[in-house]
């Protein structure tokens, strides 16, 4: 990774980034340091003042983050959002002061909007989870500045940017994640959605963009602005408007406004199809009957010999038909319209688990790839002796 901001560097930063476990030192080394580990506790409700008393972060002064994004430069701009507007940074690794550009620590700083009041609701919020929650698929929170009129947080830095970026952007720095890539991502991601749901934690939000990838592809979730804390006591849901992205949210909350850890596991059904198929949820530059991709997938899923027309063509060759055969399927009940009949993420972990040693995988697609030619060729011999 380069130590100043580039155009590469640009185009793989979403407006949702975060600090990676290695960055640059001033001889241009990689150097690894371990941030303060915070307590895996579910969060409770508090007031605004306990949330920022007893969330582990640091506390930054406008003037360091100024200072650490160069006064908020153009060149220092990596992300844009809702929200607003996301830099690059550098502060010391030892004392998270201001640093120099390419000394110390890459980090991603996102500014609110002065003007945004939904967004002190949600910068809020990430302060509250992600200053208790520490997971290694959670994205790490630095920090905050909450000072005056100014409302800023501070994220660890991820090099590749968002999952949504290398399914969906073409170009020279976005070429296709593999198979085996693909199915480490999902694993990550059910990880961290499993962790969440331990802690009592609904995502609420969970899509491509706020997927994000470190140096190694690990995946982290990122973008806590829209969590909600999970049904306490006999309680079966958590009731609040219906928010999100389109494409993504489960049916019965978008009727309803009933929320459960269940309306995660649909959201993960619709990413885990999208990397399946290199489609978008949501494209409305395709055929009205291709437009809604769980619609137009669905009735494939659960088939074995028709699944080919959902998977994403330039994954040719990288996975058996076995492997790619239960991921569909495993996207087919995470997508049912009634939550009961869905896994939880617990579940899901475990079914990814298998799938992520591409050398089995490589060997049974070996396997079948041989006995479909051995087929092909008996087929042969049968039709020319009939001659």
């Amino acid at each position: 990774m380069g130590i100043c901001l580039s155009a590469r560097i640009k185009a793989e930063i979403p407006s949702h980034t975060g600090l990676d476990s290695k960055h640059v030192s001033s001889d241009g080394n990689d150097v690894s340091i371990d941030l303060s580990k915070r307590p895996s506790v579910p969060p409770t409700p508090r007031s605004e003042g306990e949330i920022l008393q007893f969330a582990n972060l640091k506390s930054f002064s406008f003037f360091d983050l100024k200072t650490a994004t160069r006064n908020f430069r153009p060149e220092s701009v990596i992300g844009e959002g809702g929200f607003g507007t996301v830099y690059m940074g550098w502060i010391d690794e030892h004392t998270y002061a201001a640093a120099k550009p390419g000394t110390g620590v890459v980090v991603a700083v996102k500014r609110l909007k002065a003007e945004s009041c939904q967004g002190h609701r949600e910068w809020l919020a990430e302060v509250k989870y992600l200053g208790q929650l520490y997971h290694p698929n959670l994205v790490r929170l630095v920090g905050y500045c909450l000072e005056d009129e100014h409302r800023l947080l501070v994220y660890e830095f991820m090099p590749r940017g968002s999952l949504e970026n290398h399914l969906f952007r073409r170009g020279l720095y976005f070429q296709p994640l593999s198979w085996h890539l693909r199915m480490k991502v999902s694993f990550g991601a059910a990880k961290g959605l499993a962790f969440l749901h331990e802690t009592k934690v609904i995502f609420r939000d969970f899509k491509t963009s706020n997927l994000l990838l470190d140096s190694n592809y690990n995946a982290k979730l990122s973008d806590f602005g829209l969590a909600k804390d999970g049904p306490t006591g006999d309680k079966s849901h958590v009731s609040t408007r219906v928010t999100g992205t389109d494409g993504y949210a489960a049916p019965e909350y978008v009727a309803t406004g009933h929320l459960t850890a269940k309306s995660d596991v649909y959201s993960f059904g619709v990413v885990l199809l999208e990397m399946l198929s290199g489609r978008q949820a949501v494209d409305r530059n395709r055929s009205s009957g291709e437009r809604n991709l769980v619609d137009w997938a669905r009735p494939y899923l659960t088939k074995k010999r028709k699944i080919s027309r959902v998977l994403d063509n330039r994954l040719e060759g990288q996975y058996s038909l076995d492997s790619a055969f239960k991921v569909s399927t495993l996207a087919f009940r995470c997508l049912s319209i009634e939550p009961k009949l869905r896994p939880t993420m617990d579940e899901i972990v475990n079914e990814l688990e298998p799938l992520q040693h591409p050398s089995k995988q490589t060997r049974s697609s070996r396997s079948s790839s041989s006995s479909t030619d051995r087929r092909s060729r008996r087929y042969k011999f049968r039709c020319s002796s009939r001659q």
